[in-house]
């Protein structure tokens, strides 16, 4: 048989000629779905769960930290700081910390370690409200002050206090003067003395200041500071910038004063040019007296 026999039939062959079934003409009825058995999709969301449970986790590892040792506060020292709280802190912060409107601002989240640099350089207890806290004499001795950071702490979270060495070595200092230059000598000055801000703030001299306190300054951001995250300036650099700071503090300048730390100028030079100066001024003021 050919294929123009089939067509003249006028109809299909019930079997075709390979015997096999023919298919059906109709529209194709859909194959039912095998449902995922419950245990599967239960396996599934707990893997996912833990996934992302481990992401956090080790994001709060790394990101949130220091990169200093923190040293857990002890429920002794705890206390400590509580009780020095309520008795000189609460009026202003609130007894939760969460701070009291026009006396002083919440301290959930700003951490032990802000906590440890307003109330160590006397900044904190305010004497009264100006555009800057000025530095004083503080009122609470190391001990106390770590007991206040301590409780802060446990209470609102935040930045911990670092402990531990937090200066760089000697070789770390050349790293830490290109730091500086970069991202501090804007404000405190190329040596350290400070500079006047916008508003009647200012940026203060670093020459009162310890390792502990420019370290926490930097975790915390005090005043017009901004905060330099571990993302920003890493654990080590702020030791190197620390370690760059209290090594040009402590050095001498051969020869005399270092007049500002402007460059070798001798002081003879200086001499000079004020005597030469006001011998000029008094030239003028008797030539000045006698017409």
């Amino acid at each position: 048989m050919t294929d123009d026999f089939d067509g003249e039939l006028g109809f299909e062959p019930a079997v075709p000629a390979s015997g096999a079934d023919p298919a059906p003409s109709g529209p194709e009825t859909p194959r039912p779905r095998r449902r995922r058995p419950l245990r599967h999709k239960l396996a599934a969301a707990a893997v996912l769960t833990g996934a992302l449970g481990s992401m956090g986790g080790a994001y709060a590892a790394f990101a949130a930290s220091s990169g200093a040792a923190n040293s857990p506060s002890s429920a002794q020292q705890i206390a400590e700081g509580r009780q020095i709280f309520e008795n000189s802190c609460i009026t202003c912060h609130g007894a939760n910390l969460q701070g009291v409107t026009g006396r002083g601002p919440t301290l959930v989240g700003v951490g032990g370690a802000a906590a440890y640099f307003q109330v160590s350089t006397g900044r904190m207890p305010l004497a009264q409200q100006d555009a800057e806290a000025n530095r004083k004499p503080p009122i609470f001795n190391e001990a106390q002050t770590e007991a206040i950071a301590a409780y802060v702490q446990s209470v609102g979270g935040g930045p911990a206090l670092p402990t531990g060495n937090l200066r760089g070595g000697s070789a770390d200092i050349a790293e830490g003067g290109d730091l500086f230059r970069l991202n501090c000598a804007s404000c405190h000055g190329v040596t350290f003395k400070g500079a006047p801000l916008s508003a009647g703030k200012y940026a203060p001299s670093l020459y009162p200041s310890t390792d502990k306190q420019m370290y926490a300054a930097m975790l915390t951001g005090p005043e017009s500071m901004p905060v330099f995250s571990d993302n920003e300036i890493t654990p080590d650099q702020k030791k190197a910038i620390i370690a760059y700071v209290q090594n040009i503090k402590a050095s001498k300048d051969p020869g005399g004063e270092g007049i500002g730390r402007i460059g070798p100028v001798s002081e003879a030079v200086v001499i000079w040019v004020a005597g030469v100066g006001a011998v000029m001024i008094a030239i003028l003021w008797i030539g000045a007296k006698s017409q």
